[in-house]
């Protein structure tokens, strides 16, 4: 398969300390699946196979990363096997071969190299109306049909908004600027939509 040339670019800019560590990574995810495309996004060399990001590696000052898609530490530094300085910081070839192929199965089976989330998380509870917002609301015309048609988390906004007020004066102001904002179909958060 032939190689970006950007990517021996990118390798021939990186610092000395980089350069062993990108090329061994470089030469490994290649030997370990057949056929992979290379690409640079995110101005980061990257392992394409079948069209989705199996693996990527990224050079620094003072550290490497290598980001294998779905696998690996999320503790520290960009990626997922941490801040790498020098080749002996590698995780073996047999470990990262094994994670690569892991990698490659889920583009393989599932069309992506992440892990699927074992479950959602539940939805937030409901967050009752206050009366006083209620009442206010009422005073507008169409703005408690208005406010009642929008998704539960536009509702939500307005109302985390409201209760998390901690001064009775902050309350009646943001229950005042709520009721305008609704009356004109304003979701909470409508200076910030379209940016």
């Amino acid at each position: 398969m032939p190689r970006d040339p950007r990517i021996d670019a990118y390798i021939a800019k990186a610092a000395p300390f980089a350069r062993p560590i990108l090329i061994h990574l470089r030469a490994l995810v290649h030997a370990t699946v057949d056929g992979l495309d290379e690409a640079m996004k995110w101005g980061m060399p990257h392992f394409i196979h079948k069209g989705k990001n199996l693996a990527g590696m990224a050079a620094f000052k003072a550290h490497t990363a290598f980001i294998l898609h779905g696998e690996g530490r999320q503790d520290e530094g960009m990626g997922g096997y941490g801040k790498i300085a020098s080749p002996e910081e590698l995780p073996s070839d047999a470990d990262l071969k094994e994670a690569i192929l892991a990698a490659k199965e889920r583009i393989d089976t599932e069309g992506t190299a992440t892990k699927r989330k074992a479950a959602s998380t539940p939805p937030k509870a409901e967050i009752p109306m206050p009366p006083d917002f209620a009442a206010e609301l009422a005073r507008f015309q169409g703005a408690s049909d208005t406010f009642l048609a929008w998704a539960p988390s536009h509702r939500r906004e307005y109302l985390e908004w409201i209760v998390e007020a901690k001064r009775p004066e902050t309350r009646a102001k943001r229950i005042a600027q709520a009721c305008e904002w609704i009356a004109e179909g304003k979701k909470r958060n409508w200076k910030y939509e379209g940016c």
